[in-house]
């Protein structure tokens, strides 16, 4: 399952890109590094979105989480099955030693 920013469908949730530009609000930095965070602590196994919701440290409004989860899929950060929601991204071998030196 493929998820397209532009046109973003994600189980029951559908959004479009005029949808997206109606949003007022924009998931921070902070938030994305939250997901992010959670996600990569689960590496190796399968989340559902109720379930990703229940790990958050913070409450997070579902049509954020959707555009945080559309965009991490978009990086090739994490994939999306059936089976649900799974932390895919893997740095560099250089990035790793480099990231172990500090």
């Amino acid at each position: 399952m493929h998820i397209n920013y532009r046109n973003v469908t994600f189980g029951d949730f559908h959004m479009t890109k005029d949808d997206a530009s109606k949003n007022l609000h924009s998931p921070t930095l902070n938030t994305i590094m939250m997901v992010e965070a959670v996600l990569e602590d689960n590496e190796g196994s399968f989340l559902s979105i109720p379930e990703l919701k229940n790990k958050l440290p913070k409450k997070v409004n579902h049509n954020t989480l959707m555009q945080i989860l559309a965009y991490l899929e978009e990086s090739n950060k994490i994939t999306v099955s059936l089976k649900g929601i799974s932390w895919a991204h893997n740095m560099s071998d250089k990035l790793q030693k480099l990231e172990r030196k500090n």
